[in-house]
């Protein structure tokens, strides 16, 4: 089903493709819903059109998935590391393969520049060779004990794992929580998010034509409802989830009621500063990188960026340039740089927090507004011209909220004490980036950032090789590098007498 729709995304356009297949995957196959009710409409974002209905799974589903998957991790889990590295090599080779199509599809239902997502495909498939990579590495540990007695420690698998996945980076973010559970000997019941879920389905397919058995990998759809009774459900080892703080709580109060494993990618209000003796068309590029990425619609963006006053406004006067001439329009064509934000309701958000920060005194430099693209198929496409504010304070709203749009504010600082506490006053701490030649400074305000990670001289780059994750209210576990293992297994010590037994008794 899911090739047939991925065979005519060669010669697919902004708003031509509807999609009809089932979304829901597990047993092997895509599954109907059980009842047509409830739909949800799903949005081409470019357009305003109707791509899918959405059907929600109810707990009969999720039930019925969560079986699927646990048989599937009864076998699984019992095949080497090696086997299991052979199989995750042909899913990533088959994502390769079909690199292109998949993210003109993923274009579709999330309307980022073709650009991006090709890239995000890349990374997806680099992140499953990463963690086939890693599938036959896993291993305990042999400690000698007084008297010929040893113990050894066993690495093993937790279960049935659950993934909650964001809209920003569908097909991504579902690799990036499956590579490591799988490569640890885990199912996995992803859930994407609700406005986009035409994606992830068709991972599931690639890991069923790679040879994992099935049920090893399911997917249902829906939206909060579904995704308590994911969180809820006896058969469910850990939860991975990606979104909002505020889901992100509601996600680990209910895991906490069987005392699941949890991982949290959360939120962020990230501060990028910029040093006098930056190198400044760097640090210009950076502030783009940190901003304007998908839409905005990037939960590490550097959307606090703090400018030494000596070189504020040469790089006002750069960045609004460059802003200025950034191509907004039809997310399909190559040389588009900014497609549309995910919904009507997220992009009057966005608005909204533009009107607020005039309101509040900053100053709009370029942006900010509703955009049109002359293309008429686009006329009810979600746009808005990328924004940079000015005079921006600490106390203000667009300063202190995560907007989740392309809104960049612009603070100037003079001292590195100042600017390091400043950064440092926010209930989030997902990622922090600076640029400056002095390299003793670099290393230095890398340590004080209370940040997951800190980008130098540059941003946004995420390199499946390396962890990423928050501080404080960004969340806690990681995604992505070697670490990662140790959030999708669980260890068992194991204690072996050779002798008699010391008895107190």
């Amino acid at each position: 089903m899911a090739q047939s729709i991925l065979d005519t995304m060669p010669g697919a356009a902004t708003g031509a493709v509807v999609v009809t297949d089932p979304l829901n995957f597990w047993g092997g196959q895509r599954v109907k819903p059980r009842l047509e009710a409830n739909a949800e409409p799903v949005f081409e974002p470019a357009t305003g059109r109707v791509l899918c209905q959405m059907f929600p799974c109810g707990s009969q589903e999720v039930d019925e998935a969560i079986k699927s998957a646990h048989a599937a991790y009864l076998k699984w889990s019992k095949m080497a590391g090696m086997e299991r590295a052979r199989i995750m090599l042909e899913a990533a080779r088959i994502i390769r393969e079909k690199r292109d199509k998949i993210a003109k599809l993923e274009v579709i239902n999330n309307g980022k520049s073709i650009t991006e997502a090709v890239v995000d495909i890349d990374i997806a498939w680099q992140c499953i060779e990463y963690y086939a990579g890693m599938a036959g590495t896993l291993a305990g540990q042999h400690v000698q004990l007084p008297g010929g007695a040893f113990a050894y420690t066993r690495r093993e698998a937790l279960g049935v794992c659950v993934g909650i996945g964001a809209f920003n980076y569908p097909f991504q973010i579902a690799a990036w929580k499956s590579a490591p559970a799988l490569a640890c000997g885990n199912a996995m019941v992803f859930k994407p998010s609700p406005m986009t879920p035409v994606t992830a389905v068709l991972l599931a397919e690639i890991y069923k034509e790679a040879g994992v058995p099935d049920g090893l990998f399911c997917v249902v759809q829906g939206g909060a409802d579904t995704g308590t009774l994911l969180c809820h459900h006896p058969g469910v080892a850990k939860v991975s989830f990606t979104g909002s703080v505020p889901t992100g709580k509601k996600v680990m109060e209910m895991s906490s009621k069987s005392v699941k494993h949890v991982t949290l990618e959360l939120g962020g209000k990230s501060p990028l500063l910029i040093f006098k003796d930056c190198e400044l068309e760097n640090a210009v590029k950076g502030a783009l990188m940190a901003n304007f990425l998908t839409q905005g619609q990037v939960c590490c963006n550097g959307t606090r960026v703090y400018v030494q006053r000596e070189i504020m406004p040469q790089f006002l006067e750069e960045v609004v340039k460059k802003t200025k001439v950034i191509p907004v329009g039809d997310p399909l064509l190559d040389d588009t740089r900014m497609g549309a934000l995910i919904s009507k309701p997220q992009l009057d958000k966005v608005l909204a927090y533009v009107n607020q920060a005039k309101k509040e005194g900053a100053r709009v430099l370029c942006g900010g507004d509703p955009f049109v693209p002359s293309d008429p198929k686009l006329k009810g496409g979600y746009f808005m011209s990328p924004c940079v504010l000015d005079n921006c304070r600490d106390d203000m709203t667009c300063v202190k909220e995560e907007i989740f749009g392309p809104v960049m504010s612009v603070l100037p600082f003079d001292t590195e004490e100042e600017v390091i506490q400043r950064a440092n006053n926010t209930p989030f701490g997902l990622a922090s980036g600076v640029f400056t030649r002095d390299i003793s400074r670099a290393h230095r305000v890398a340590e004080n950032l209370q940040a997951g990670t800190c980008f130098i001289n540059n941003y946004n780059i995420s390199p499946v090789e390396v962890p990423f994750g928050g501080y404080k209210m960004s969340g806690f576990g990681r995604e992505n590098g070697q670490v990662t293992i140790e959030y999708y297994s669980q260890l068992k010590t194991v204690v072996v007498e050779m002798g008699d037994v010391d008895s107190l008794f």
